[in-house]
């Protein structure tokens, strides 16, 4: 009865007869490639609501296990990270007020 079950079947696991053993590699490698950006991403979240003192944040962050997007919203909405800055928002006290050229009057004509 049992070997009847399994006649048909060149494997042990029929289910997984049509599915060869390169798509469970690629996606094991794409599963692990996903886990470790969260992992950084998570790491970067927490330092950023660790240095700025926000700790409602740093205990959601730490908690809530929502593959990145937790974290995505925090770092691009409520840090400002990743948002491009144009010439005109890039003003800081650093930066050197541009001169006037000195005129061109000539005393001998």
């Amino acid at each position: 009865m049992i070997n009847s079950l399994f006649a048909n079947s060149y494997s042990a696991f029929p289910m997984f007869s049509g599915i060869g053993l390169g798509v469970f590699t690629i996606g094991f490698i794409l599963f692990f490639i996903l886990m470790a950006a969260v992992i950084a991403l998570k790491g970067y979240a927490l330092w950023n609501a660790a240095k700025r003192n926000e700790t409602p944040w740093f205990i959601a962050i730490l908690l809530l296990n929502t593959m990145g997007i937790l974290e995505l919203i925090y770092l691009y909405f409520f840090v400002g990270k990743w948002k491009k800055v144009t010439p005109d928002q890039s003003t800081s006290s650093s930066t050197v007020p541009p001169t006037t050229p000195p005129s061109s009057t000539s005393s001998a004509q």
